[in-house]
């Protein structure tokens, strides 16, 4: 039988958060470390399981809806506006890897 009382729920609610945003924005973490991406993924869990452990499921839910107020910001508005990048699909790239600090050469050795 499926229940939702135990931190499984947390964490299938966080993992789905984070699948689906690496499939609709992914391409803006593309030159991040795979070490820097899964660290932020396994913080997040923890900081969400933890506030449903200790101060309730509710705040933790709160405490990732909350989330969505900056996303909106930063892709609605701020990269449009602000940088002049696409907030959906990243680009022009040139202004993009400028405004992360990225090499624009791709295809560089390293």
């Amino acid at each position: 039988m499926c229940t939702t009382e135990s931190l499984w729920f947390e964490i299938a609610i966080v993992s789905i958060i984070y699948a689906l945003g690496n499939i609709l924005l992914g391409h803006f973490e593309e030159r991040t470390s795979k070490t820097r991406r899964l660290g932020k993924y396994i913080m997040t869990l923890l900081i969400v399981c933890g506030i449903s452990t200790y101060i309730g499921r509710e705040i933790s839910m709160i405490f990732l809806s909350v989330f969505i107020i900056p996303l909106l910001y930063i892709h609605g508005y701020y990269l449009p506006k602000k940088i002049g990048v696409n907030g959906w699909t990243g680009e022009p790239k040139s202004k993009y890897y400028e405004f992360r600090n990225w090499d624009k050469n791709i295809f560089s050795e390293k």
